[in-house]
């Protein structure tokens, strides 16, 4: 079908024997909008519990007479919910490689609000007793679960969809969550615990910031709802090539369990390099630099709002030059720019510490960020790919981001509170990443699925659907 033709009775995407899906611009604009959106409730729940774990959730969910027990029980449920990320990739990895990538992401996304809302509801330990923390952790349990699914359906929602020549740029706006979500999500508690007294944001302030999280998962649910499943999975469908049990059928080829460990092995250094800076850095620069919060998190939020502009611009020099070769040459900078950032941070000045956590977070991360969607999609086939992206990038979330604060903090004081085991540590992950990242074989995912943009002002997804 030529662009421009009227429609014939199929719905976008076609049939399993039209070269292209036609999708229009409208339609795009819709998918783009729904991914970014759900990334940044995933982006904005998983930093706003970070931030309430440390200040709230100690207070009143685990009470005890040693402040430093009731913090770190507080914490555990945190890690609680990143354990459980690997288990919702498997789960609804293989609802969305069996039934759909669009009901999938309803299905998270409704989990998430849901959960979310009732965290912001929760009795105190006061109220009912050894039962608050108890439901807090079924929970955080939840929400961890279903945010495991969530980040391989929103990349894959908008992968699959993007026209020929533009995966990466495609790919890359679901990413853009992230920096918007960690904005979000220490912004909004910060104005909170300014705008009202310490009762009072004890009493009720904290929860408004869940209802918040709770309206966007309801504007996500909403366009969500007017997104038709991806022209890749339609044509699985109408082809009848669907796997039967995806992580079986993932694992039993050779060449997708190579790409599963080689992912991982290329996601190390992203996950470190983001938790060194969004979140030891802070932790660094106020105990170890005697620098204030303010500094810190005016550091961090500056390095998000550079990388919000970044994040597309390196997706789309991803479709230039390659996903593989682009991310390499983010984990070459990611090295380079960790090595000169950590001596600026021990300078001690203000200014200084500032733009180290800018260079890193804001202009060399996004190289690796920006197109590692699109990388991760091209990897496996679309039968499994849900799967398989989901097992790589939450597996790999485990060592890759959620254990680097303690590495860090205990290789410094291995080197008695200075910084040299931890650039060696660097550098060894980045080397590593690297080797994985060029060791990598993805297929350009238009060899398999093709999706022409084309004009047609006045079809909506809602008259075709």
């Amino acid at each position: 079908m030529a662009a421009g033709e009227a429609p014939g009775p199929e719905p976008a995407g076609g049939t399993a024997g039209d070269d292209k899906a036609q999708v229009t611009r409208s339609e795009l604009r819709t998918v783009l909008l729904s991914t970014v959106v759900g990334t940044t409730v995933e982006w904005y729940d998983f930093f706003l519990y970070g931030v309430a774990a440390g200040i709230v959730f100690n207070k009143l969910y685990f009470p005890s007479e040693d402040p430093v027990v009731g913090t770190l029980l507080a914490f555990a449920t945190f890690a609680v919910g990143f354990l459980a990320r690997p288990f919702g990739g498997v789960l609804f990895g293989h609802i969305g490689d069996r039934v759909g990538r669009k009901k999938t992401l309803v299905a998270t996304m409704m989990i998430m609000g849901v959960a979310t809302f009732l965290i912001g509801v929760l009795p105190t330990y006061e109220s009912i007793g050894v039962a608050a923390p108890i439901l807090l952790v079924v929970l955080r349990l939840a929400q961890g679960i279903a945010i495991g699914g969530e980040w391989g359906g929103a990349v894959l929602m908008s992968t699959e969809y993007a026209p020929p020549g533009r995966k990466g740029l495609f790919g890359s706006v679901p990413q853009i969550g992230l920096a918007v979500g960690l904005m979000l999500g220490t912004g909004v508690f910060s104005i909170l615990n300014w705008g009202t007294s310490d009762e009072a944001f004890l009493a009720w302030g904290w929860r408004i910031a869940f209802g918040l999280s709770a309206v966007l998962v309801l504007v996500g649910l909403y366009i969500r709802l007017k997104v038709l499943e991806t022209p890749a999975f339609r044509k699985l469908e109408a082809e009848k090539e669907k796997a039967a049990v995806p992580v079986i059928e993932l694992v039993r080829s050779r060449v997708n369990r190579r790409h599963l460990v080689l992912g991982m092995g290329a996601r190390w250094i992203e996950g470190l390099a983001f938790n060194t800076w969004a979140v030891f850095s802070i932790s660094y620069g106020t105990g170890n630099l005697g620098l204030s919060e303010s500094t810190m998190l005016t550091a961090v939020m500056l390095g998000a709002l550079v990388l919000i502009v970044l994040i597309p611009v390196c997706g789309a020099l991803s479709d230039r030059f390659t996903r593989r070769r682009t991310f390499a040459w983010g984990v070459a900078a990611m090295m380079v720019a960790t090595v000169i950032s950590f001596e600026m941070l021990d300078t001690e000045s203000s200014v200084v510490v500032i733009i180290a956590v800018v260079l890193s977070l804001g202009i060399a991360y996004p190289l690796m960020y920006g197109p590692v969607a699109a990388l991760f999609a091209e990897l496996f086939p679309a039968s499994v790919r849900y799967t398989g992206i989901s097992i790589v990038y939450q597996l790999s979330g485990i060592f890759a981001s959620g254990l680097t604060p303690l590495i860090l903090t205990w290789l410094l004081d291995r080197a008695g509170g200075c910084l040299s085991y931890a650039r060696w540590y660097f550098l060894a992950v980045g080397l590593l990443s690297l080797v994985c990242t060029l060791a990598v074989r993805p297929k350009d995912l238009v060899d398999d699925e093709a999706v022409e943009e084309v004009e047609r002002p006045k079809e909506s997804l809602t008259d075709r659907a």
